[in-house]
């Protein structure tokens, strides 16, 4: 099955003309997907866990919200579909919302893991306002 590819750069995916070593690299040494410019650390792993949860195959299919009381950042995630395959790895479409500070983020993107491996991210870019 032909999964799309989105034609729209991803939004801080960085470039694959970025060759500094400050930029995050995936395995496969392409720039790391970032899930968003305004988490910190803390925020960052919270939003993680509800995202991996929420992209779970055998889960409900239902919306996980995440909260960092610290910092006042919050969000939640949706699995958009089913799960599908795609070279040997399992992947999810999802949307979100992140809220952190003043600045409000909607995304969509997919994520895909191997069997035992954390989900990456392999598109995130913001949804499309209307």
């Amino acid at each position: 099955m032909a999964v799309p590819v989105s034609t729209k750069p991803s939004v801080w995916g960085g470039s694959p003309d970025d060759i500094t070593g400050s930029i995050a690299r995936n395995r496969a040494g392409k720039p790391a997907i970032k899930l968003s410019k305004s988490l910190d650390s803390e925020d960052l792993r919270r939003a993680t866990a509800a995202l991996s949860t929420a992209l779970d195959p055998q889960g409900s299919g239902a919306s996980v919200k995440w909260e960092n009381p610290n910092s006042g950042a919050k969000g939640s995630f949706t699995p958009s579909g089913q799960a599908f395959p795609v070279e040997g790895k399992i992947c999810r479409a999802f949307t979100g919302e992140i809220y952190s500070g003043q600045d409000e983020e909607k995304l969509e993107g997919s994520a895909c893991r191997e069997k035992s491996d954390d989900w990456a991210l392999s598109d995130v870019k913001l949804a499309k306002k209307g």
